[in-house]
């Protein structure tokens, strides 16, 4: 697996990361014996970029991948966030105050069982509380040796440009995907690359639409979050698989799937591009991995521009 540096001056990482949110019941059932086995599955294919957040499982996922990495931690580049909660003193969902980012952050190291984490995401901007301030206080953790870099999650470039005045931002997630081309077009991606920072796309197969795999919702369990997406509702998915049907034809020529085109297709926009599909399942990583040697020429990205324009998805990514 080839490698994509975080920050102009940043660590190397594997160019696609591993995703852990959905071992953590997001998306229904899981078994965990299988997830960290395909957290190790991962390691051995040289994706070292592993993805969790404190609000995964309630806790749940930092937990699991603290075990999974437990006896390989040196071989991890770990990154986790903080900052959405749900309380009697932050019912709007988030939390960015300096005396929350410094508890948050220690009950993370706990329960991943580790002394630093490598790169920590402010998941959502606290409209409450400056962002200097959120900041500033992971800025702290930094010089406490909690934390080696810092990250955003779905800021506004006004919200990254003031970030980058307190401490250097190593990387920015955000949704991307041929389906949620949101950053072209609101100036974050502009904003990033003007400042160095790389683009780490969460949800780079849209949820598992750019897949092909669901048809229905009638096949997904009664738990997974999806059934509240609006792409995957009715008309809006009908619509939205006869584009993913039109990416497999072309994927068929490469003699690659339509989830490997997608992913190929979000590794061609840039060397600052990483992005992080999220799976728990050993075979479904394969084939994700698989997208690093998918060959998309300039007649193929063509080819998928056509199949795929810009905002043609059916829905909005999110339910309100």
């Amino acid at each position: 697996m080839q490698q994509r540096r975080l920050g102009r001056n940043g660590p190397q990482v594997s160019m696609m990361g591993l995703g852990c949110m959905g071992m953590s019941g997001t998306y229904g059932e899981y078994d965990e014996a299988e997830a960290i086995a395909t957290i190790h599955r991962a390691l051995e294919l040289g994706i070292n970029l592993i993805d969790t957040a404190d609000t995964y499982g309630r806790g749940h996922n930092e937990g699991l991948v603290g075990r999974a990495i437990r006896d390989r931690r040196d071989r991890v580049f770990l990154a986790t966030k903080f900052g959405r909660v749900r309380s009697a003193e932050t019912p709007n969902g988030f939390d960015g105050r300096p005396a929350y980012v410094r508890s948050a952050c220690d009950a993370s190291l706990g329960r991943l069982g580790i002394e630093t984490i490598d790169i920590y995401y402010l998941h959502r901007t606290d409209p409450k509380t400056p962002i200097e301030e959120t900041v500033g206080a992971m800025t702290d953790l930094v010089k406490a040796g909690k934390v080696r870099y810092l990250g955003l999650s779905e800021a506004t470039p006004e919200n990254i440009r003031k970030a980058v005045g307190v401490h250097p931002i190593a990387a920015l997630q955000s949704e991307y995907s041929l389906f949620s081309r949101d950053v072209e077009d609101n100036g974050v991606l502009t904003t990033i690359r003007e400042l160095g920072i790389p683009l780490v796309p969460y949800s780079p197969v849209g949820r598992g639409l750019l897949t092909g795999a669901v048809r229905s919702t009638s096949t997904l369990v009664k738990n997974d979050s999806r059934h509240r997406h609006p792409r995957f509702q009715g008309e809006n998915l009908t619509r939205n698989l006869a584009l993913v049907d039109a990416v497999k034809a072309i994927g068929a020529e490469l003699n690659a799937t339509a989830t490997q085109v997608a992913l190929a297709w979000l590794l061609a926009q840039g060397d600052d591009i990483i992005p992080i599909p999220g799976t728990k399942r050993r075979t479904h990583l394969e084939e994700n991995a698989g997208a690093a040697s998918v060959p998309l020429s300039a007649a193929h990205l063509e080819s998928i521009a056509a199949a795929v324009p810009k905002g043609v998805a059916a829905g909005s990514r999110k339910s309100e």
